[in-house]
């Protein structure tokens, strides 16, 4: 890989004087350059993108380069109105993306420099700068029409197509494991009904079609410095058309989970309510300004159905013979899917107190 020469074919002002690999992400090829234009240092982003995983790159850099210019316009005279929202620095052709001589895609965005970023949700503080920061992101994004995007992920919560693929999985049993996983197997089709209830009801419009960014964690969000506001919300690769409901599902069962998503023993995997009272406290306080009555109601749900679809894949994975997701050792699949159907479990303990939060 020659990086002068990808640095080179952006339009970048200065003078390349370092660049380092940045392994954080595990998608992309990610470096950071540093730059001294006129005394000025300045940092970029490099990224080569993961054709594997996002087979049509220009129609990812389209919604990317649509999306953060209308937050732009909403975030235009705000302090630190820099660190709020991605920038993507064009190519020397006026391009969203730069192929290199080994048909690899390239795009550039400025740094966002004196930030924080968390891998996991460690108080409720945390929680509820999570909650305001995707309610920020979608209420930005309200009036902007989701399905002018492009679907770069086809059905990617779909839960129709998710449970095709488990039903084709166990009656196909390639590699002689759905015997072992009964139970799972069980339990997750006597929920299919109920776990189809949110993609029907979008598909049928009773759910509003919005801009979703699918990938809601903690640490998809930069903070300030003093971690008392969250300034951005970055990773937009998955960014199309869907209900705001994926989001916050993706956004309860990441934050709200006791144990990793691998944890062996399940009993460590409970809905914490104390972060989900804050996480919905920090949402609600700028969602509320913009949800319907339906997507409202359904808050809870999308929590227990973004961890039932999780739940599914893993499934699915580890029936097929774990050829999708990366995996450790023979178990990793089930393990993870295990603990996916004890949070969904606990969810139902905890009905009553999770909707209460809401009301």
């Amino acid at each position: 890989m020659d990086f002068i020469n990808i640095f080179n074919n952006f339009k970048i002002d200065g003078t390349l004087i370092d660049y380092k690999a940045n392994n954080v992400g595990h998608i992309n090829s990610t470096f950071i350059s540093k730059v001294d234009n006129n005394g000025k240092i300045e940092k970029y982003t490099h990224q080569k993108i993961n054709t594997y995983v996002f087979t049509k790159p220009n129609e990812v850099m389209s919604n990317i380069d649509r999306v953060t210019t209308h937050i732009q316009s909403k975030v235009k005279g705000l302090k630190s109105e820099d660190n709020r929202c991605l920038k993507i620095i064009k190519t020397n052709t006026d391009q969203l993306l730069y192929c290199d001589d080994d048909n690899n895609y390239w795009r550039c965005y400025k740094f966002i420099d004196n930030v924080k970023t968390f891998q996991k949700v460690n108080n409720t503080k945390q929680a509820y700068l999570l909650g305001k920061a995707v309610a920020t992101f979608q209420k930005q994004l309200s009036d902007f029409d989701g399905n002018s995007l492009f679907e770069t992920i086809v059905d990617f919560h779909n839960m129709g197509f998710r449970y095709n693929q488990l039903e084709q999985a166990i009656e196909q049993n390639r590699v002689n494991r759905a015997s072992k996983v009964k139970e799972e197997i069980d339990f997750l089709l006597a929920n299919k009904d109920r776990g189809l209830m949110i993609f029907d009801l979008y598909k049928n419009g009773t759910l509003k079609s919005r801009v979703t960014h699918n990938d809601t964690k903690i640490n998809n969000i930069l903070f300030s410095e003093k971690e008392d506001e969250a300034l951005c919300v970055i990773d937009l690769d998955t960014v199309m058309p869907g209900t705001i409901l994926f989001d916050t599902g993706d956004m309860i069962r990441t934050a709200t989970s006791t144990a990793l998503e691998d944890e062996i023993d399940c009993s460590k995997m409970k809905c914490n309510i104390e972060y989900f009272k804050a996480l919905i406290k920090g949402y609600l306080e700028i969602a509320d300004k913009f949800i319907s009555k339906v997507e409202k109601d359904l808050i809870v749900e999308s929590g227990r159905n973004i961890t039932q679809i999780m739940a599914v894949r893993f499934l699915t994975d580890y029936i097929n013979g774990d050829i999708y997701y990366s995996t450790t050792h023979a178990s990793h699949n089930i393990e993870r899917c295990r603990t996916q159907i004890a949070l969904m479990k606990d969810m139902d303990l905890k009905w009553d107190q999770l909707n209460n939060c809401i009301n």
